[in-house]
């Protein structure tokens, strides 16, 4: 739900400031602000130990060294951040992220699947995070274009 709601508050405030005034704050660039926000702290809670280790829980026992995989898939978070508010590095951050959450959402169904809680909230219901899958691979499509 955090992701949600940084995603919503920061692109609706980031679009607010462009119609009192800041002229680069258009749509689009608005969006890339939100969905910077959002993997921001997303890419911050791989390496919070109380998320990190439900993480590593939540990678399939298929892939190898899973707690290398939550710091590699926090690093990219944290890169595609950076790289959207930039605009020349921006549609590429944005496909790149796109292409991340593809990468990740075994992830999500292998952790809906066997019910790994995050931070003590129980496990979301794979219905919920294939549609918020969805829903941030398509943002991250339109903030690429």
């Amino acid at each position: 739900m955090v992701p949600i709601i940084t995603l919503t508050a920061a692109t609706l405030l980031a679009r607010l400031a462009g119609l009192l005034g800041a002229d680069a704050l258009d749509w689009q660039t608005s969006l890339r602000i939100g969905l910077a926000a959002m993997f921001l702290i997303t890419g911050i809670v791989h390496f919070v130990p109380k998320f990190r280790d439900d993480m590593i829980r939540m990678i399939p026992e298929r892939l190898p060294r899973p707690a290398a995989l939550v710091a590699l898939t926090g690093v990219l978070e944290l890169a595609g951040a950076a790289g959207l508010l930039v605009p020349a590095t921006a549609p590429a951050a944005a496909i790149g992220l796109a292409l991340l959450l593809v990468a990740m959402f075994p992830a999500n169904v292998s952790a809906a699947r066997r019910g790994v809680p995050l931070a003590g909230k129980p496990a979301t219901p794979l219905g919920i995070r294939t549609a918020e899958q969805i829903l941030f691979i398509g943002l991250a499509v339109l903030a690429a274009l």
